[in-house]
């Protein structure tokens, strides 16, 4: 299934379900209202919404409506801890706040996208295998860094489980095209192969994580010279190029606050 979070003036957003072509959407009410509520009681509020989205898809649900990615915040806005596991293993811990892929971004920094592994509880020092069992949903993410520093972090709209991701979903790993366009010009693809089990178990390997922190799997900075006026669009794709897999996370960049 996939999930969202609907702005409705609270912190947390309302969670909607989101049918697999990302044209129609439902609101959860009735099952649960927020994602962190679907992590702490996964097994018993999982089914429930898994149910919803199969009803969705087929077209049953009569108060569906046209989804909306500028509608939504960032899929879990409120986490309770973000650690980005980096190419040669170290463990970046930050806070968990997260902005919704439109929101604009006034600082140039540095791009750092990741693969986003959203778990249920996992107990200190699992191994990969027991991750992946605890893995519970994948989206993207980017954290912007200026001298080293973390400005803010954005999410694509998006949080999926790994079932709907297809044949870009193999043996835990997943692969895709990270896809940028600077400016509306398109930059050259990145091919992105991310084992997000591995990363849980960096990430708990002397600590135990509990539902609603989240992990990542640093993706590789972009070298992109950036200017206040700028526009940012970031997407992961499938192989074939077309699908989206989490929506994309749309920036601009505003000019510098008058002095």
């Amino acid at each position: 299934m996939k999930l969202a979070s609907y702005a409705d003036g609270s912190r947390d957003g309302h969670l909607v379900v989101v049918s697999r072509d990302l044209t129609q959407a439902h609101y959860a009410s009735g099952i649960c209202t927020r994602l962190q509520d679907l992590l702490d009681d996964w097994g018993f509020i999982a089914p429930q919404l898994q149910d919803l989205a199969v009803q969705l898809n087929h077209g049953k649900l009569r108060h569906a409506f046209p989804f909306e990615p500028g509608k939504c915040l960032a899929p879990l806005p409120r986490a309770y801890g973000w650690a980005v596991v980096a190419a040669d293993g170290r463990v970046r811990r930050e806070a968990g706040q997260f902005l919704g892929g439109g929101k604009p971004l006034r600082a140039l920094a540095s791009c750092e996208p990741a693969l986003m592994a959203i778990a249920g509880d996992l107990h200190a020092a699992s191994d990969a295998g027991a991750a992946l069992d605890a893995l519970r949903l994948l989206g993207l993410a980017v954290d912007w860094r200026a001298e080293g520093e973390l400005v803010a972090s954005h999410a694509a709209p998006l949080a999926v489980t790994p079932d709907e991701l297809g044949d870009a979903w193999q043996r835990g790993v997943l692969q895709a095209s990270l896809v940028a366009l600077h400016n509306g010009s398109k930059l050259e693809p990145r091919d992105v192969a991310a084992a997000p089990g591995e990363a849980l178990a960096r990430v708990v390997r002397w600590r135990a994580l509990r539902a609603g922190q989240l992990a990542g799997v640093a993706l590789g900075a972009l070298d992109i010279a950036l200017a206040p006026g700028d526009s940012l669009r970031l997407d992961l794709k499938a192989a074939d190029g077309q699908h989206s897999l989490f929506g994309a996370i749309d920036l601009d960049f505003l000019p510098p606050p008058a002095a």
